[in-house]
């Protein structure tokens, strides 16, 4: 990128200007699942429905998903012309296409059986249950596919902020459904909560596609030519890696319900975890939010030293939210009296919650140093620090189900705080070359211009 005098460094106000969109919209996405649980929890069978979702339909529906996940920091990355989009797209509507028929595969075929009392282990309360809401899920694939595709697009011209917007659609979609269902009274909570979400995810996706035209026409379609063309090898050189690091990820879901199903307070676990994870994300939104910001803006003149600045930041705010509500009343006002859990129930996860205080601020750093490695174009080393995560997280897990002593939740919380602490650490190794490239072209660009900070 050429510089002149008259260019100035990237600012820390800049650097929020993109990331709060972003941040809104996967704060939005977080708010979903604790607004599920707060529905269900107050409606017939709460802990078997709460099980049944958190333990089957989620984690089931997102292993799904995991090769499409990463469309959007590669769209982000990658979407730079009119070609690149269609080679993409493309790529976008086959994948997607084979995966939801994988997921009609498992919800509606025997296969199902062999899933999820097999290989899970679930509780025999919350199969039917389960298979009821994997159905009504069919829908979450395409759209999530399809959303994240154009989303990239949108971040990649500047228009971060209609992310934002999306994500309220969907969660006007969710609030809509919940209210009819909890009105209603007698809907069972798995139908109630896997309506809202398909119906949300729908809703999201016809917005991005509808407000992604502009963009395309005006914008994307204007744009000249890659000066690299992005051939079917170079996008596969650059995806495979995100795809396996997204499966390997979320791997870790059905995982969890697998050792949870087979460790002490089996069912309890089960009901509390969603709601947890829940408060967890809500936490590591802003986190998961800042990988698509230094994605975009690491290229710019400038910016490593600010990037890195705001990432301390965040990283130490998110922590110390999560240490507050920890320990303070405002526990038993989210657990209790926001999601409707009984007092055991209240209390096995409040416990839990002390072993998770590491998760938002390693999100945070995760997110730089992986957009360090992927502004680089080259991924491998995010599949190897995911890798290591999924090693940490089995042998976890595999030690709470020997020992048989501690109850799952424990277990499951300590196993991702573990792993995502390894994860960051191997991150951080990985994206020394492309974050020392980048300090030495702002050490140059201060040595030549007096207006760039000296690194």
């Amino acid at each position: 990128m050429e510089t002149t005098n008259n260019t100035k460094p990237i600012s820390l106000h800049v650097i929020f200007k993109t990331w709060w969109p972003l941040a809104a919209s996967w704060l939005l996405m977080a708010l979903e699942l604790p607004a599920l649980s707060a529905v269900t929890a107050r409606l017939a069978n709460p802990k078997i429905n709460l099980a049944a979702y958190g333990g089957i339909v989620f984690p089931l529906a997102l292993i799904v998903e995991a090769p499409i996940i990463m469309l959007l920091a590669a769209s982000t990355a990658l979407s730079k012309d009119w070609k690149s989009y269609q080679k993409i797209r493309k790529f976008m509507m086959v994948t997607s296409g084979l995966l939801t028929a994988l997921h009609a595969a498992i919800a509606f075929t025997p296969l199902y059986y062999f899933v999820v009392e097999k290989l899970i282990g679930a509780p025999s309360e919350i199969v039917e249950p389960g298979r009821i809401g994997l159905m009504i899920m069919l829908p979450w694939t395409w759209a999530i596919a399809y959303r994240r595709f154009n989303q990239g697009v949108l971040i990649r011209f500047g228009h971060s902020r209609s992310v934002g917007v999306g994500t309220l659609v969907r969660l006007g979609a969710d609030i809509v459904v919940l209210a009819l269902g909890y009105l209603q009274g007698d809907i069972p909570g798995i139908v109630v909560a896997s309506s809202a979400v398909a119906a949300g995810v729908l809703c999201e996706a016809l917005y991005v596609g509808i407000r992604v035209r502009s963009v395309i026409n005006n914008e994307l379609k204007l744009a000249p030519s890659a000066d690299i063309e992005l051939t079917w090898r170079k996008f596969g050189n650059f995806y495979f890696p995100l795809a396996l690091t997204s499966l390997m990820t979320l791997i870790t879901q059905p995982l969890i319900s697998s050792a949870l199903s087979r460790m002490p307070q089996a069912l309890d676990s089960l009901a509390v975890w969603p709601i947890v994870s829940g408060l967890i994300f809500i936490l590591r939104s802003g986190g998961v939010a800042y990988n698509e910001v230094v994605v975009t803006l690491l290229d710019k003149p400038g910016s490593t030293n600010t990037l890195r600045r705001f990432a301390t930041i965040l990283t130490t705010t998110t922590s110390a939210i999560l240490i507050i509500i920890t320990a303070t009343p405002l526990s038993k006002f989210w657990l209790q009296n926001l999601s409707a859990l009984t007092p055991p129930l209240a209390s096995l996860a409040k416990t839990s919650l002390w072993f998770g205080l590491v998760i938002p601020g390693a999100n945070t750093l995760q997110s730089w140093y992986q957009g360090a490695i992927l502004q680089s174009k080259k991924t491998r080393g995010i599949s190897e620090a995911v890798a290591l995560f999924l090693g940490i997280i089995l042998l976890t897990f595999g030690v709470g189900i020997v020992w048989g002593k501690i109850p799952g939740l424990y277990i499951g919380v300590i196993g991702f705080s573990l792993g995502m602490t390894v994860q960051a650490g191997w991150l951080w190794y990985r994206s020394r070359p492309a974050l020392k490239k980048t300090r030495e072209r702002d050490q140059s660009l201060s040595e030549a211009n007096p207006i760039f900070p000296r690194t």
